[in-house]
């Protein structure tokens, strides 16, 4: 396993909904992490991996998990954009967090989350247990964006021309610093040996 060169960050986008905020929100994350040359992004849309909703046996893996598993496998670190669903998370997500083990474990896991006036904390907080309970490590910052639709301008565009000055850009830039020293840790930990599961 390599301890250098760039690490791998796969951004999952984790709404399948028509119309769904999502994809903006990774744009807009991505857009900022891209300025650190120390980071190689990999934006996975959960609506274009068609994952099946029920499970099988390991020996018959459909063809989408097959795809999908060693571009995780690669990754260093995780983002999850997610929305919150009723003080939850969408399924579609869960659906993807449980066809994998393996790929999850001893890696460093954020959040950018989104909704109402929660700004998907709700959300993030029940993905804190998930992930825990697949060896991953969540780090304590991420970013949330209550009520998104007042920050956002229609195309995306960050921020809106009449939005007060935002401290984002700073919470973005921590969580992204906390992701990669966990990640560089982590990753140097997972050479020396596998993550015990």
């Amino acid at each position: 396993m390599r301890t250098d060169g760039p690490l791998r960050v796969a951004v999952i986008i984790a709404s399948t909904r028509s119309g769904r905020f999502g994809p903006t929100a990774a744009a807009w994350f991505t857009n900022q992490v891209r300025r650190r040359h120390d980071l190689a992004l990999d934006a996975i849309d959960l609506a274009d991996t068609d994952l099946p909703a029920t499970m099988c046996d390991d020996e018959d893996l459909p063809a989408q998990v097959q795809a999908l598993a060693p571009r995780l496998a690669a990754a260093d670190a995780f983002v999850i954009v997610t929305p919150e669903y009723n003080r939850s998370f969408p399924a579609s997500l869960k659906v993807a967090i449980d066809w994998f083990y393996d790929e999850w474990a001893g890696k460093p896991v954020t959040f950018v989350s989104y909704g109402r006036e929660s700004g998907g904390l709700h959300a993030a907080s029940q993905l804190r247990e998930v992930f825990s309970e697949l060896n991953a490590v969540t780090i304590r910052n991420s970013v949330s964006l209550p009520c998104y639709w007042e920050q956002f301008a229609a195309d995306g565009s960050w921020p809106k021309a009449r939005t007060a000055s935002s401290n984002l850009d700073d919470v973005v830039r921590t969580t992204v610093d906390q992701l990669i020293w966990w990640a560089h840790a982590l990753r140097a930990a997972r050479a020396e040996q596998p993550c015990p599961t």
